[in-house]
């Protein structure tokens, strides 16, 4: 992981070339909650982006960082990719109480005026699953239904750290999926084919990653943004056919103007 002041300055950099959402993600990014919060924070603050949002499993977060940061996020999206425990857990998902703390936490984000947002990766052991009545309960503002994706060399087999193979369905599996929960207002659903290079993603070092296509470019901490996007396989028509621009802000609460005196 990069020193605070060096992402700090990759961060400018992305702004000072037209960036003007980020998303935080990972692995879990709050492993480092403190570091997570000081780039929240100077996003907001310092780079004044539009939006900022962090993608967790949930798992680590404490209400004490929301009571801290939660003024400069706008977005915390968390994993569920089932209502049922034991599918969370035969999926990885936790160990019997990642749905209590999934539900705590869409408590949190309303008390702090942070937008609520699910992420479910739809695979072998949930795509049979009707979950309207979880997703109704909690009412997140954007659901994110991802079909499983294998990407080769990094989840395709026993070789890499981690292999998605047991997870795939095929396309009927996925659209059966999506045609049960579509009347959600929430919904969007994102399968294989929008979802391949989609996304500008960076590494830890900086760097742009190609998945699947090519390796990743050097760090834009040693070339500039500028020269590292021309290595950079990105499909905007993809992006936009996904739904990559959307109400990302939240909305400032008001205050009551009969408490001023």
């Amino acid at each position: 992981m990069l020193p605070k002041e060096d992402a700090k300055r990759g961060l400018k950099l992305l702004a000072e070339a037209g960036m003007r959402k980020i998303n935080f993600a990972g692995g879990e990014p709050f492993l480092y909650p403190a570091f997570l919060g000081e780039l929240v924070r100077y996003c907001k603050e310092d780079l004044h982006l539009e939006s900022v949002s962090i993608v967790t499993n949930g798992s680590l977060v404490k209400e004490k960082w929301l009571e801290t940061y939660a003024k400069h996020l706008d977005i915390m999206a968390v994993s569920c990719d089932s209502f049922n425990e034991s599918t969370n857990m035969l999926i990885g998902r936790g160990k019997g109480t990642h749905l209590e703390t999934f539900v705590n936490l869409s408590q949190l984000c309303r008390k702090h005026n942070v937008k609520f947002k699910v992420n479910t990766v739809v695979c072998r052991y949930n795509f049979d699953e009707d979950m309207n009545a979880g997703i109704e309960q909690v009412a997140p503002f954007r659901w994110k239904c991802f079909q499983v994706l294998v990407v080769p060399g990094e989840n395709d087999s026993s070789a890499t750290l981690r292999n998605a193979q047991r997870f795939v369905i095929s396309d009927e599996e996925y659209r059966s999926f999506c045609e049960k929960h579509d009347h959600q207002k929430s919904f969007v659903p994102e399968s294989n084919a929008v979802m391949k290079s989609s996304y500008l993603i960076l590494d830890e070092y900086m760097r742009f990653l190609n998945k699947g296509v090519k390796e990743a470019t050097k760090s834009i901490l040693e070339v500039g943004v500028p020269a590292a996007m021309d290595n950079v396989y990105w499909d905007d028509e993809s992006f936009a056919r996904r739904g990559g621009e959307y109400d990302w802000q939240k909305e400032e609460k008001k205050e009551d103007p009969s408490l001023d005196f």
